[in-house]
């Protein structure tokens, strides 16, 4: 690839690695170096991820030419969430998940991050979403969701910016929280639009990222998970649609390499560009 097809789009990935106390991190670990470093992305959004003790797996994992935003909170292990991007990081601020005393996990938070890109993109604000887990939680991962857009609302104000966000939703796209997300009902009074990157190049394909396809699903806590998409790339929009437009859209890690799975769920890999013509504009 060359340096004229970098700049000319930003590629983005998320990825739940699964806590490295299971499956065999050994193994699983140099499946994702190496796969890391053949599909190149620009930012990534690692989920279950450990630092701490000597031992820094995102650094291990991406090398040294990141700039990291982690997210404040971590388990009592080490595990947590951290944003990576080639570029260098501007203003990061966070946002506390914790919207009722259901949510117990302790890095439940969304981070984000002002990603100074070349042009014709500037300045980026990459917004890595964690909310809460259980399959009970909706009505937490609701609010969680409504706290952080109105959070980016705030922080874009009446800026001409590019926003930009990924994670591990743990939510179904038929989801409220979800739903909320892409536009397709409000909560709590609010409402925004976001396009959803596997939608917009895959609308008929299911996209499952946590499948029972995946012997890791089957072996771990979750043993009889029927197969739901609930890792994604989002772009925001405004009242025309979204400010930069969906290139390319696939699931990485989702096929062993020999007998080892990278992990329990798959990859989200986006390509994204700026438009030719900016949306709200007549060719």
């Amino acid at each position: 690839m060359t340096g004229d097809d970098h700049h000319a789009r930003v590629r983005v990935l998320t990825l739940n690695l699964l806590a490295p106390a299971h499956a065999d991190w050994s193994r699983r670990r140099e499946v994702v170096r190496a796969g890391l470093r053949q599909l190149e992305p620009d930012v990534v959004a690692l989920q279950e991820t450990v630092w701490g003790d000597g031992y820094d797996q995102a650094r291990d994992l991406l090398g040294e030419g990141f700039h990291l935003a982690r997210h404040t909170a971590r388990s009592a292990d080490g595990v947590g969430a951290v944003l990576a991007s080639r570029w260098p990081l501007g203003v990061v601020q966070e946002v506390d998940l914790h919207v009722t005393e259901r949510v117990q996990l302790p890095w439940a938070g969304a981070v984000l991050a002002e990603v100074v890109l070349p042009p014709p993109f500037g300045v980026v604000l990459v917004v890595h979403h964690k909310p809460t887990w259980e399959i009970g939680a909706a009505r937490e991962r609701e609010l969680q969701a409504v706290a952080c857009a109105r959070f980016v609302d705030q922080v874009v104000g009446d800026r001409d910016v590019h926003v930009v966000l990924l994670g591990d939703l743990d939510d179904a796209p038929d989801s409220a929280a979800v739903r909320f997300w892409t536009g397709r009902q409000s909560l709590e009074g609010h409402s925004v639009a976001y396009r959803d990157a596997w939608e917009a190049t895959h609308p008929s394909e299911a996209g499952h990222t946590f499948t029972p396809d995946n012997p890791l699903v089957t072996a771990g806590e979750m043993g009889l998970e029927l197969g739901r998409r609930i890792d994604y790339v989002m772009v925001r929009c405004g009242a025309h649609g979204p400010s930069l437009q969906v290139t390319d859209c696939q699931r990485v890690f989702d096929a062993p390499v020999g007998d080892v799975w990278a992990s329990d769920h798959f990859g989200v890999l986006a390509d994204l560009c700026v438009p030719s013509r900016p949306p709200g504009a007549w060719a």
